[in-house]
């Protein structure tokens, strides 16, 4: 039986050996097409994905680039070079996880207009540094996207932590009832040496 994100991956697939096969030089990993991340099969799928695009870096050939003249201080180069660079990407893009569009969309770096993501620098004197300025900015922004809703599950090690911790406090909670009930009775005169 053929699910949906089978062939949805397939699709995905063909289109990537298509994009290998036209001279572009690398892709990124393709994310699982889960939606929403809702247990621990897909928290561990989405943590799979995000530990290979960790060590990989956005391709230019990924994201539409331009490049204007920086404004404010920066002496006759700014008025002359074209060194401002800005990335635009489709939030619809093959490689950005479905669970993570959510996110993308409520970040400042999101234009409504073209459902993209749009990431400027001005660091750098240089256009190429300014460039791989912004692909490291997007990186961050869609690994931090990704890894958000992803929970981690709890150690045999930490859950018998926690149990002690709250079998003590059970037993702290019982001993100040008891005190508190002793003291009660001892000021009713019910108990020892009470108000005669």
């Amino acid at each position: 039986m053929f699910k949906f994100g089978t062939i949805l991956n397939e699709h995905i697939i063909r289109q990537v050996g298509r994009r290998f096969s036209s001279g572009h030089s690398k892709s990124l990993p393709i994310p699982p097409s889960i939606d929403v991340l809702e247990g621990p099969e897909d928290w561990a799928e989405a943590r799979r994905w995000v530990s290979q695009f960790k060590v990989e870096s956005i391709p230019r050939t990924l994201v539409q680039l331009s490049f204007s003249r920086s404004s404010g201080p920066g002496g006759q180069n700014v008025n002359k070079v074209n060194t401002k660079a800005t990335v635009r990407c489709s939030t619809d893009a093959y490689w950005i996880p479905l669970w993570a569009r959510a996110a993308l969309i409520k970040s400042p770096q999101y234009v409504s207009s073209t459902k993209s993501l749009l990431i400027t620098s001005t660091v750098y004197r240089s256009q190429s540094q300014n460039v791989d300025d912004c692909l490291t900015k997007l990186h961050a922004l869609v690994l931090s996207a990704a890894s958000s809703p992803i929970k981690n599950e709890t150690s045999e090690e930490t859950k018998k932590r926690v149990e002690g911790h709250q079998k003590a406090q059970k037993e702290r909670n019982r001993k100040d009832k008891v005190q508190r009930s002793a003291v009660k009775q001892y000021r009713s005169g019910k108990g020892k040496g009470g108000w005669d």
